[in-house]
């Protein structure tokens, strides 16, 4: 296989099934039948690993490779799939940190191409099926699956796991979950299954409820990580991250109520070494110490709010890089953004990127110091060229802002 044949492949993977990551909503095929049908096909590689499920609206990408790097700390080969990948497609199933090896993933392709016309998955079934495969291939001792949308009905929900997680309940993907809180909580429940533990960590009590009733009716042992007490900390930086160990904790105290040895050590050495354990970068990551330059994915108004808050508590004059997709309420992001602060608005470069021409009138009415690019990359050089060693550069809004900027300028991180 050359590499321009690997790129080919997953060029057709990309092209010829709906995606989500491309296409937003009409991509979104919601429904087991189609996984099911899919992994039959494959016999079943899902139910030869152990797994981990964990869902919620932010942190599950964190709290997933936390976990990761405890585990792997722990002696555990691990598998790890995330979504969506920032630069290369391997990045979305690991095995102990490492991407999926490029050769599986063109003779894996190759396989679907040769699917019955009669199985028609999308982009994201196809990419869950490999993952089952690989971690099957690889005899991983446990498999953390990253839920892709909403639960109830995303195909990762196949899965028999041994404990799942929910971080937490937020607005986001409304046009597809349900326009109120409630209603994407209960689409986040459907990840509880019979008598597997169920670890949730947001403290809002109506969520928290919704979720206990569920665990309930499953009689699924329900363990609330927001009273947990600890002060272990990670290498992950951001002050969001502090909810996101305790979920990461109480999945470990689950685990270890189901007899697998962890100890003491591996969590708190795992929490530390997350980025060397399984190379995850794009939560409140540092890319350059002169100037300051820090990305981030959070890109929904929670995860945003969080981002900005942590922002505004540096003083520094900022130059902050945004970009958002079709489907973000930008007019609820305006509300948010940092004051002491230049903007550099631009498109990400996939297909639902939108244009900040398209929104301007908002960032008129913001009565912000503004400007408009057609890419990232030249949002960033700007921002770059204007900003001094004393002042500051951010860059997020979407997972594919941080995603073109790193594929631009990672080889150059400090």
């Amino acid at each position: 296989m050359t590499n321009a044949q690997y790129q080919e492949a997953v060029e057709w993977l990309f092209v010829q099934a709906p995606n989500y990551q491309i296409d937003g909503e009409k991509a979104y095929k919601p429904g087991l039948e189609n996984i099911t049908r899919l992994c039959a096909f494959f016999d079943n590689p899902q139910d030869k690993i152990k797994c981990i499920h964990i869902g919620g609206t932010n942190g599950k990408g964190s709290t997933s490779n936390m976990l990761s790097s405890v585990l792997q700390e722990a002696g555990y080969k691990t598998g790890l799939y995330n979504s969506p990948h920032l630069i290369d497609f391997t990045e979305r199933i690991k095995v102990d940190g490492k991407n999926c090896d490029r050769e599986f993933v063109y003779d894996f392709i190759l396989k679907l191409q040769k699917l019955p016309e009669d199985i028609l998955p999308s982009f994201f079934e196809f990419t869950t099926i490999m993952a089952f495969e690989y971690f099957a291939q690889q005899k991983v001792d446990f498999a953390i699956i990253e839920v892709g949308l909403g639960g109830r009905l995303d195909s990762t929900n196949i899965i028999k796991p041994l404990i799942t997680a929910i971080t937490n309940v937020q607005l986001d993907h409304q046009n597809i979950l349900g326009d109120t809180i409630e209603e994407i909580a209960y689409e986040k429940a459907g990840i509880i299954k019979a008598d597997t533990p169920i670890v949730f960590g947001d403290d809002n009590e109506t969520v928290k409820n919704i979720i206990k009733i569920k665990a309930a009716k499953e009689n699924a042992p329900f363990i609330d990580a927001t009273l947990l007490k600890t002060e272990l900390k990670s290498d992950l930086k951001g002050n969001y991250q502090n909810k996101n160990i305790k979920v990461v904790v109480g999945l470990i105290e689950g685990l270890r109520k189901l007899n697998y040895p962890i100890s003491d050590e591996n969590i708190e050495n795992g929490l530390l070494t997350v980025h060397q354990n399984t190379g995850f970068i794009g939560r409140w990551f540092e890319f350059s110490q002169n100037p300051l330059t820090i990305c981030d994915t959070g890109h929904n108004q929670a995860g945003l709010e969080s981002v900005f808050e942590q922002l505004n508590s540096i003083e520094k004059h900022k130059h902050i890089v945004l970009g958002f997709v079709n489907d973000k309420k930008i007019d609820d992001v305006m509300t948010l953004l940092p004051e002491n602060s230049k903007f550099y608005f631009a498109k990400p470069s996939i297909n639902r990127g939108r244009h900040p021409k398209d929104y301007e009138d908002l960032l008129i009415d913001a009565k912000i110091f503004y400007k408009i690019f057609d890419s990232v990359q030249e949002a960033y050089l700007s921002a770059k060229q204007q900003c001094t060693k004393e002042e500051m550069i951010f860059i997020g809004g979407s997972n594919f802002v941080v995603g073109d900027f790193l594929e631009k300028n990672l080889e150059n991180c400090e």
